[in-house]
């Protein structure tokens, strides 16, 4: 088991150590105090980074975790259009592509083979407002719309495959919300950034209505008032300031004490891809990455999970010193779709990488354990089947 020593925050300049010191008291770490987080740099990074290792510890110690998972990208037809994306494609093009029910069993199958839990749903937001084709092609499916067609392969993976739906489907409302929790123990959408900027002319989000900040955050709370566990999480690198990332997180931290319901936050770094926009943009770099993985830890404190995707940082191990505590869904089958270039680390690697630090890799489900045990969380239809597979999973950490 790794053993943390306490840092000692000396060396930060009186704004920082305030905001340090609150954090590793126990305290709520102030908007104010976190603001002030926007000035660290050079010699004071490392004791930032210890500060937010040892107060993840003090909630999670000794595991890392991740969930075994297949990727099923259900369609990457989308009506938004962010100049950093390569996941969505325009109706003509021969690279766009909708899963038949056919090939999303078939994928699901094969993943419950390998052992996989998870089925990871991503699609573009309501591409049927946008693409005349693609409404017709659900309509030969039986569906009037994206939302039915995702239920609908959600309830068959969960029932012929018993791997455990987590559907990326955008903006929904209450209804399609509420349909979806029936068959899915969890649910996630990136908030990406709270900017409103980046929506202006020539910015990543000009034209992607679905990524109006304000938008999301309301997306958020829907699912915060129907007790759905979410994940979300910040984009950086894609023209934000350090201090509009900081206010990301404070949004998200407002929302989790309002309704209770987030279960992982993701800081997931911006990788530039050829043929687009932004294909020229500089990427963060590790230091910067592992700076926002421990101002996340100290803002949002140690009972979040704070996650990174390993695949995206080529030395991503020392991530594991800035604070974060899980690696999110690593697929042993399918590739990232959203980040083909990247591939998922080997998990027999990622587990030798933890226990170097000190850690268990420690597997979950896509629903975290302290959500799957509380009923205000679970659809009455999933309860005893998610408790069941967290009995199988880890005996000594059981979910009922």
């Amino acid at each position: 088991m790794a053993t943390v020593a306490a840092p000692d925050p000396a060396s930060l300049r009186p704004a920082l150590r305030d905001a340090v010191e609150t954090a590793l008291d126990g305290g709520r770490v102030s908007n104010a105090q976190a603001l002030t987080l926007v000035g660290a740099g050079g010699a004071e990074l490392p004791a930032l980074w210890a500060a937010a290792a040892w107060l993840r510890d003090q909630s999670r110690p000794g595991a890392v975790t991740y969930s075994r998972k297949v990727f099923i990208p259900l369609t990457n037809l989308c009506r938004d259009v962010c100049t950093y994306c390569t996941f969505a494609k325009d109706d003509p093009s021969p690279r766009a592509h909708t899963m038949s029910p056919e090939e999303v069993l078939r994928v699901a199958e094969a993943g419950a083979k390998l052992g996989c839990k998870e089925a990871l749903f991503t699609l573009g937001d309501r591409p049927e407002a946008r693409w005349p084709a693609y409404r017709e092609r659900l309509k030969r499916l039986g569906h009037d719309s994206t939302s039915s067609f995702l239920r609908a392969m959600c309830e068959m993976v969960l029932e012929e495959t018993g791997l455990l739906p987590h559907p990326n489907a955008g903006i929904l409302s209450r209804r399609e919300l509420e349909e979806l929790r029936e068959v899915s123990p969890s649910q996630g959408m990136m908030l990406e950034t709270v900017s409103d900027r980046l929506t202006g002319p020539g910015m990543p989000h000009e034209e992607a209505p679905d990524k109006r900040p304000a938008t999301r955050l309301k997306m958020i709370a829907r699912c915060g008032e129907l007790d759905i566990p979410f994940t979300t999480g910040i984009l950086i690198g894609i023209g934000e300031t350090v201090r509009e990332r900081i206010e990301a997180l404070l949004a998200i931290r407002d929302l989790h004490e309002q309704y209770g319901h987030i279960q992982e936050v993701i800081v997931q770094n911006f990788r530039a891809k050829p043929d687009t926009p932004m294909a020229a943009a500089g990427e963060p770099g590790l230091v910067e990455l592992m700076t926002t993985c421990a101002v996340a830890r100290l803002v949002l404190g140690p009972e979040m999970s704070v996650q990174a995707p390993p695949n995206l940082t080529a030395d991503y191990g020392p991530l594991l010193l800035a604070g974060i505590n899980d690696w999110g869904g690593v697929s042993p089958l399918t590739p990232d779709f959203v980040n083909p270039e990247a591939p998922w680390p080997d998990l027999d690697r990622l587990g030798e990488l933890c226990a170097d630090a000190g850690y268990t890799l420690r597997e979950r489900l896509t629903v975290y354990p302290e959500y799957a045990a509380d009923d205000r969380f679970l659809d009455p239809r999933l309860r005893t089947r998610v408790r069941g597979m967290y009995d199988q999973l880890n005996p000594e950490t059981t979910a009922a």
